[in-house]
């Protein structure tokens, strides 16, 4: 079980990595985005695996995701993603876990998108040294907005498909889950 485990988890971080990589280099800039915005695509994987295997599961995805950024953009890139990736896994999990929640997939898409935007900023706040930024906050909250909705749609539309499939993990509140796939 151990070894299905670690391939389960090894597949879906490889997955997210793609997705990122896809978003970054595949996918054109769009003139009037805030920099470095991107529509967040990784972050369905993590969304994934909260859903089916809880905090754990998310947080094996946000650490494989922070090394990525550690071993290519460097030691900057790699806080930004942990505290982007933490902030958004938090409010993620919360929401997962309350019993018979009125979140659905794309509810919990939007406050995961801002809170990972948040976690982001916050990050930037530390390395940089100033406040000032948080200026760019207002920018990044609409975009969140928009990217959010995306893809908490996307997970909304894959996840009854997921569970058809199958697959290592039982989803951790069936009922809940089938309520969050109800829009």
């Amino acid at each position: 079980m151990k070894s299905k485990k670690v391939a389960f988890f090894g597949l879906l971080g490889a997955l997210s990595l793609v997705l990122g990589f896809f978003e970054s280099v595949m996918l054109p800039e769009i003139p009037f985005l805030p920099p470095g915005a991107k529509l967040g695509l990784s972050n369905l994987v993590t969304m994934y695996a909260s859903a089916t295997a809880g905090f754990t599961g998310g947080l094996y995805i946000v650490f494989i995701k922070t090394l990525f950024a550690l071993i290519t953009r460097g030691t900057v890139a790699a806080f930004m993603s942990l505290c982007g990736g933490l902030a958004s896994l938090a409010v993620l999990c919360i929401m997962l876990k309350k019993e018979g929640s009125l979140f659905s997939f794309f509810g919990i898409g939007v406050a995961s998108a801002v809170m990972h935007n948040l976690g982001q900023l916050a990050a930037a706040c530390i390395v940089t040294g100033t406040a000032e930024l948080l200026n760019y906050g207002k920018y990044l909250l609409v975009f969140a907005l928009v990217t959010g909705s995306v893809t908490g749609t996307a997970l909304l539309l894959i996840m009854p498909r997921l569970r058809k499939i199958g697959g290592l993990y039982k989803i951790n509140n069936e009922n809940n889950i089938k309520e969050m796939e109800k829009v």
